[in-house]
Parts: structure tokens; C-alpha cells; sequence
């Protein structure tokens, strides 16, 4: 008996929704184009992974503005650079907010400007440089004593990842939590890091029905509410072991924890561990696929790391693919650096064909190719269609990389040559646009830049067949190749195995 009533109230419940939402439909007026809705669900059924593909066919039938609703909530797809253009210019205000969402709420704003001011400017940056540095020359020493003896094959996506988790926990704490090298003398301290993580990442893939349909919100069926709840006491407990670590050691390093905790030290009120817990999580996710609603809420832990390591895969699988490019790449390096010392990051501002290759890899496969979604704070007009109120606005900058009309007929080709136009690279979107574009986006390509840089420089590369290499997407709202990338690498000369081992 029980069941029957409980089905009965969800049959009337849905029923209810229905009429809401059908009637919500018919007030709002002239709201770009988009396809039927079914009842309750929206549109929901017709998204398919990869989701900015999806939305791409879409724009094909319908527009590059359409509009679909994500159970009772409207979302408003742009998928045009002067749609962009307007949202993040005319509308910029408008588009500051981001969807609240069960996995993240609370005083991200204020998080995310003490993240920009105090972490991620340009000076804070320049000071971690000996550690992006050495994390860097550990990735390449590492291959180099794996192809010691000549070409050997490589797997290059955990040494990608390794290396840009390292940075950020050294960054943040002065540790490092991956690889036979780990320095960190707590076995258990790193094995509660790994798995927080490896957990996170799990869960980044269960979104959770309730954001988008609000009667499921009275149910938890598959336990994600709680998971993360039991997530988020160890992740906070874990960050609090960190915090009151430094503050016992009253040794000021160049960490991200003890610069923050001197800010304490004059301000009690504002910097409190709280606020510096969710700083950490903050500077966690400039650049991960982590889970689609903590990048919602520009978490950086996950989302720092992960984007850079997912570029650097799809960069070494585009030159891969495009042999011609990297011996042209080499042959920059080698007339404005020489052969007889390695690339630092200050050399880069004179590698422009380098800085071309990283400029097109961000086009042609954006870490995160619908952004991160914004929420409008108010009514506004976009392109002669009318935008409600708290309706979910999401840009296809994967849509936009690839539009004939603005980067020409080679639009789906990798051609770093593109940027040798002045002024080309401004059309890149990638990082995002206005007031709430990444604030890791300095840090992301510096790291990004070196990295190449020295691959290039140091190693003969070949693919494992002839075939060229697959990019094929995987699922996520970072998005990475479905096959991690194999390689065959060699040290380049004896110079490099000089300066390298």
C-alpha cells in the first residue's frame, strides 16, 4: 500500500510540474528557438556525451542562440563569437553570477577574489616559478631515463597529470603527493590525498537530478547527498591537518597556506581557516575534471591541474599528428635559445611559433569547451530574444573555435600559422570572457608553454604506428582524449642528456 501511494504521489507531482512548466512556457515570450520539451524532464533526454557536440547539432537546427530546458530550469546555449561578445560586454554584470548547485554554494565570490588578489596575480605567480621549474624537469628527466637507450614507448597522460598535481600542492602546501619520488614522509598523508581525490573525480560524473527537476530534491536515490557529505567532513578535515601543520611549524615559507595565514595573523575576521580551506579548493581547480558542479563554482584545486595536464595531452597529440610543426617549433627554439642550455619560462615571450601551437591547441580543443555556466541576475535582451531571470546561460567555446565565418574555411584544421595575424589570438575564448573569466589562466599558460617547450626541445618524438593518433573525445566537463596518449620519445642529442641527467 505504501508503494501505491508513493507512485500515486509521484504521478501527481509530475503532473503538477508538467502544468507548471507548461504554463511557465507559454508566459515567457520570444525566448530563442529550441527543440520540444517533453514533460518534467525538459529537454534533458536529448543530451548525449560529449555534451558540446551535442549542443553543436543542435545550433545546426536551430540556431546559434537556441534555448532548452534542463527540467524546470531554462538554459540558454550560445554558440557565436558575437553572441559571446555581447553576453561578456553589454551583459557582463548581468552574467556574474554561477548556478547554485548541490555540490557548491556559499561565499565563492569573495573566495575567488582573494584567489585572484592574493594567489594567483601576476608577482605571486612569478615566485612559484622555481617550483613549476622543478616540477617540470622531473616530467623530463623522468622520460629521459625511460628512453636512455635509445626510442621507447611512453605513457604521457598520469606524467601529465602527476607533474601539474605536484605544482599546485607544492603551491599551495610545499608537498608533494604523486609519483616514486613523493617527498611527503607521512605515508597515510598521502594516501587520504589520493584518495580524496581519486573520490572527487568519481563523483564528478554523478550529476545530480535534483539541480535540474526539484521534486527529486525530496529524494536521494542514489546516495549522492550523502556521499557528499562524508566527502566533504574528510576534504575539510584533511585541509584543516595542513593548516594547523604550517601554523605549529610558525615558519613562513612560500606557500600559498602560510602566506595566507600571516593575512590572518592582521586579519582574524576575514582570513579565517574557513575562508582558507575554500581557497585551497579554490586554487585546486584552475586547471581539473573535477566534477561539473565544483568548476561550476571555480573551485581551482581540480580544475587547476586538470586543465593543464589535458592541454599538454591534446598539444603533444596535435604535433604527433603534425611531425612538420614540431621540427619547425625546434628550429625556433634552437635559433633563439641555442644548444647549449635548456628553455626557462622567461624565454618563451621569444618563441612565438611555440605560443602559436599552445594558441591552437586552446582552439581547436578547449580543456573545458562550454566554459563554465553563468546565471542571470535579471532579465536581459540577447541578440532580439529575450533572457528571463535565473535562466542558466552556457557558451559553446568549442562551437565558436571551430566557426568558418570567424577563423575561415581551415577552421577545423591545427594550424598554429593562424596567430601569426596580429590581434588573432583576442578571438580565443577559451579561458573565458569578462569579469568571470579563469583567474588561472596566467598560471595555466606558463605552465602549459614550458612544459612543450622542453618536450619539444629535448626529445625526437614518433607516434606507436603509422596511423595517426586518435582524438577521439572522452566524457567530462574537462575534456580529454578517450585513449591516453602513448608516444615513442628519445633524448634528442647529447646536449639535452647533458643538461637533462
Amino acid at each position: 500500500m505504501s508503494t501505491f501511494f508513493l507512485y500515486l504521489s509521484l504521478i501527481t507531482i509530475s503532473f503538477l510540474l508538467t502544468l507548471k512548466l507548461l504554463f511557465k512556457s507559454r508566459a515567457l515570450k520570444n525566448l530563442p528557438p529550441g527543440p520540444p520539451c517533453l514533460p518534467l524532464i525538459g529537454n534533458l533526454h536529448q543530451l548525449k556525451q560529449p555534451f558540446h557536440r551535442a549542443f553543436y547539432e543542435l545550433s545546426q537546427k536551430y540556431g546559434k542562440l537556441f534555448s532548452l530546458w534542463f527540467g524546470s530550469r531554462l538554459v540558454v546555449v550560445v554558440s557565436s563569437q558575437t553572441a559571446a561578445q555581447e553576453c561578456f560586454s553589454k551583459n557582463d554584470i548581468v552574467l556574474a553570477n554561477r548556478p547554485h548547485f548541490l555540490t557548491g554554494k556559499d561565499h565563492w565570490r569573495n573566495l575567488r577574489r582573494i584567489a585572484t588578489v592574493e594567489v594567483l596575480s601576476t608577482h605571486r605567480i612569478t615566485t612559484f616559478l622555481e617550483i613549476r621549474r622543478d616540477e617540470i624537469m622531473r616530467l623530463v628527466q623522468k622520460l629521459a631515463r625511460e628512453s636512455s637507450n635509445g626510442f621507447n614507448r611512453v605513457e604521457l597522460r598520469s606524467k601529465f597529470s602527476e607533474m601539474t598535481f605536484n605544482t599546485m600542492m607544492r603551491m599551495i602546501s610545499g608537498k608533494r603527493y604523486y609519483g616514486e619520488d613523493c617527498d611527503v614522509t607521512d605515508v597515510e598523508e598521502a594516501r587520504q590525498f589520493r584518495a580524496i581525490i581519486k573520490e572527487l573525480v568519481a563523483l564528478g560524473g554523478a550529476n545530480n537530478p535534483g539541480d535540474f527537476i526539484s521534486v527529486l530534491r525530496w529524494f536521494d536515490f542514489d546516495g549522492l547527498e550523502n556521499k557528499l557529505k562524508r566527502l566533504s567532513k574528510r576534504t575539510d578535515s584533511f585541509l584543516q591537518g595542513l593548516i594547523d601543520e604550517h601554523r605549529s611549524r610558525k615558519i613562513n615559507t612560500n606557500t600559498m597556506i602560510d602566506h595566507l595565514l600571516t593575512q590572518q595573523q592582521s586579519h582574524p575576521e576575514y582570513y579565517t581557516d574557513q575562508i582558507i580551506k575554500g581557497l585551497i579548493l579554490v586554487c585546486f581547480s584552475i586547471s581539473s575534471s573535477l566534477i561539473l558542479q565544483l568548476i561550476l563554482q571555480d573551485v581551482m584545486l581540480l580544475a587547476g591541474t586538470d586543465t593543464s595536464s589535458v592541454t599538454l595531452e591534446w598539444a603533444m597529440s596535435n604535433l604527433l599528428n603534425h611531425p612538420e610543426i614540431i621540427k619547425k617549433a625546434r628550429k625556433e627554439i634552437d635559433r633563439e635559445i641555442g644548444q647549449d642550455r635548456l628553455i626557462d619560462e622567461p624565454d618563451v615571450s621569444k618563441l612565438n611559433y611555440l605560443q602559436n601551437i599552445v594558441n591552437e591547441t586552446l582552439r581547436l580543443n578547449p580543456a573545458a569547451p562550454l566554459l563554465v555556466p553563468h546565471l542571470s541576475s535579471e532579465d536581459f535582451t540577447l541578440e532580439g530574444y529575450k533572457v528571463p531571470k535565473d535562466t542558466m546561460v552556457l557558451v559553446n567555446a568549442w562551437a565558436i573555435h571551430r566557426d568558418p565565418k570567424v577563423w575561415g574555411d581551415d577552421a577545423t584544421q591545427f594550424k598554429p600559422e593562424r596567430f601569426e595575424k596580429q590581434g588573432e589570438e583576442n578571438k580565443l575564448i577559451a579561458f573565458g570572457i569578462g569579469r568571470r573569466a579563469c583567474p588561472g589562466a596566467n598560471l595555466a599558460q606558463r605552465t602549459v608553454n614550458l612544459a612543450l617547450g622542453l618536450l619539444i626541445q629535448c626529445f625526437e618524438w614518433e607516434r606507436t604506428t603509422h596511423e595517426e593518433i586518435d582524438m577521439v573525445e572522452w566524457k567530462g566537463q574537462v575534456v580529454s582524449k578517450k585513449i591516453p596518449l602513448e608516444a615513442i620519445c628519445k633524448v634528442r642529442d647529447p646536449f639535452a642528456a647533458k643538461n637533462i641527467i
